[in-house]
């Protein structure tokens, strides 16, 4: 695994604190201590994780296939607020395709991409299942529904 630039000055003592609180730790105690890292860390710096394998025998295998099947974990910094466009089909039938654009046009971002002040990180998801109130964009915990345009344009002020 390669050492990124995002990882160097990463402090440990946060996984430090995480793996002493516990006695022993086993490969089911895998998604709970990521769920720790990534709220320790904001997400889960390699750096981390490979010193995670280290310390506690869980090969890096195991613990990478773990982070990257689920979608809740990441292995690079996200924003502070977090962007979701619904890409479903009840969505994009009632113009989801326009608060992606709009999305992407007032915050310069791509799907998958954090602004450079850390401020918004934007993606979309194949449904946020809420397709009653489509088109749906999600910021943090908050659903904004029946979504146009210029109501995107609003809520992503109130964020900034």
């Amino acid at each position: 695994m390669m050492d990124t630039n995002i990882d160097r000055g990463v402090d440990l003592s946060v996984l430090d604190r995480i793996l002493a609180a516990r006695e022993r730790v086993t490969t089911a105690d895998l998604s709970p201590l990521l769920q720790e890292i990534l709220a320790g860390y904001g997400y889960l710096p390699p750096k981390v994780l490979l010193e995670l394998g280290r310390r506690t025998g869980i090969p890096a295998s195991q613990i990478y296939g773990v982070a990257t099947f689920y979608e809740q974990f990441h292995l690079e910094p996200h924003g502070r607020h977090k962007i979701r466009c619904c890409r479903g089909t009840a969505c994009h039938v009632k113009g989801g395709h326009n608060m992606h654009q709009t999305i992407s046009r007032e915050l310069a971002l791509a799907d998958g991409q954090t602004t450079p002040d850390m401020r918004f990180t934007f993606e979309t998801v194949a449904c946020l299942g809420t397709c009653f109130l489509a088109p749906v964009v999600m910021v943090d915990n908050d659903y904004y529904g029946n979504m146009t345009p210029a109501q995107v344009r609003e809520v992503l002020d109130g964020y900034k």
